[in-house]
């Protein structure tokens, strides 16, 4: 079974688990998108209003800026694999609780595991959270981290959520300025051939 099936295996159990602790108040369960056979994965927070009514993470103005961010990388939305930490929008956008993130947090690990990536880039202090506990944003963002996760090394990026730099022309700078320096070390970190090979005709949406 492909990484595609199998996280479509994962989208259907999820749309059928009525335990999910914000399933009850979304409009559509925001799985995930993009690039099946990536090695980048980027975890956000959780779906805003734009994204719930799509199905889809990323898609209004914090998406936006975060295709933009990702080009300064190098990068585009569809060399990469999206979600989030919770897959349903948390009410009035509020931040999500940790009770929530814990019960979303068995699918996460298992979509982790299926597109196995090198590479994690962190969007906002929540997703941060789950690789590198203990420490600040403010501190840590755009540093390049190793990771040993579930006993796989992993390099970490943790980089501000884009909604934040849509609120604050500083953390803007700062991040573009990150996701320029990152992209510098992605070649180096994606050293074989065929983490750089992208599959089209793999992608999720």
């Amino acid at each position: 079974m492909s990484k595609f099936e199998k996280l479509h295996k994962l989208k259907d159990q999820m749309e059928k688990d009525d335990s999910l602790s914000l399933k009850k108040g979304a409009t559509k369960l925001v799985f995930g998108s993009g690039n099946t056979e990536s090695k980048i994965l980027c975890v956000g927070e959780g779906p805003g209003r734009q994204e719930d009514l799509q199905g889809l993470p990323f898609v209004g103005q914090a998406g936006k800026l975060l295709d933009k961010l990702l080009i300064l990388a190098g990068l585009e939305r569809k060399k990469v694999f999206i979600t989030n930490v919770v897959h349903h929008r948390p009410p009035e956008n509020r931040d999500p609780l940790p009770e929530e993130i814990t019960s979303y947090s068995k699918y996460l690990d298992q979509i982790i595991n299926i597109l196995n990536p090198n590479v994690i880039i962190t969007l906002g202090r929540f997703s941060m959270t789950k690789f590198l506990p203990n420490v600040f944003i403010s501190q840590v963002h755009g540093k390049k981290h190793d990771v040993i996760w579930q006993n796989k090394n992993v390099v970490v990026f943790p980089m501000y959520h884009p909604a934040a730099s849509l609120r604050n022309g500083n953390i803007l700078r700062q991040e573009q300025t990150d996701f320029v320096e990152m992209g510098k070390l992605l070649p180096e970190i994606l050293d074989t051939k065929d983490d750089k090979v992208i599959l089209e005709q793999e992608t999720l949406v």
